[in-house]
C-alpha cells in the first residue's frame, strides 16, 4: 500500500472513529485494526497520536469550510442567513456528533497545542469566511456575533438532538443583520 493511500486510509478511519466517539476514547490500535493499515505504515504516515489528530482536523476543516461554501454559493439571495440553513441540513445527517473543533477541543487543548492551534485556526477562518459574506459597517462585531450564534446552534444541536436550534440562531442572526444594516448598535453595554 503505497503512503499516500495509507495516509487516507487512516484519516477516514480516525475521522470516523474520533468523530463519533471521542479523540480519547479511541487508541492506535484500533484505528490500525480498523483501517487495515499495519503499524509500521501507521507511524511512517503519522508519528505520534496527536499528529494523526491535528490531521484529521485539518481535513475535516477543509471539508467542512467546502461544503458550507458550496451551499452558501447556491443561495447567494441568503447571504450570511445561508450559514444557518446549511446548519439545518447538517443537523439532520445521521451521525451529527457537534463540532469536531470544539469536541477534539474540550478533550486535548489543554495538553495538546497542535489541537488547540487547529481549532483555532477552524474559528479564525470561519470568522474570515463570515466577514466576506457581511457587508455592514461595523462588521468586525457582527462576525464575532454571528460566530457565537453559529458555535451556539453547533453545541445546542448536539446535546438537544434537535436541528430547529439553526433556525432559532437563523432568526437571531437576522436581528442582528436588520440592525446592522439599520445601523443600529448590535452590541450590549454593561
Amino acid at each position: 500500500m503505497q503512503r499516500r493511500e495509507a495516509e487516507e486510509r487512516l484519516l477516514d478511519t480516525a475521522e470516523a472513529l474520533f468523530y463519533e466517539r471521542g479523540v480519547q476514547a479511541v487508541g492506535m490500535a484500533e484505528v490500525r485494526t480498523a483501517s487495515g493499515v499495519s503499524l509500521k505504515r501507521l507511524y511512517q504516515c503519522f508519528e505520534s497520536k496527536d499528529r494523526l489528530v491535528e490531521a484529521y482536523l485539518r481535513r475535516r476543516d477543509e471539508r467542512w469550510r467546502a461544503s458550507l461554501d458550496r451551499y452558501v454559493t447556491t443561495h447567494p439571495d441568503s447571504g450570511v442567513l445561508a450559514v444557518f440553513d446549511w446548519l439545518h441540513e447538517w443537523f439532520t445527517e445521521p451521525g451529527f456528533r457537534g463540532c469536531a473543533f470544539i469536541n477534539s477541543f474540550g478533550e486535548l487543548g489543554a495538553i495538546s497545542p497542535a489541537v488547540a492551534r487547529a481549532a483555532q485556526d477552524h474559528k479564525d477562518t470561519l470568522r474570515a469566511y463570515l466577514l466576506g459574506l457581511l457587508d455592514a459597517p461595523d462588521q468586525e462585531e457582527l462576525a464575532d456575533q454571528v460566530l457565537v450564534l453559529i458555535d451556539g446552534a453547533i453545541t445546542g444541536a448536539a446535546i438537544g438532538g434537535s436541528p430547529r436550534t439553526a433556525l432559532a440562531a437563523r432568526s437571531a442572526a437576522q436581528a442582528l443583520v436588520s440592525a446592522a444594516e439599520r445601523n443600529e448598535p448590535t452590541s450590549c453595554q454593561v
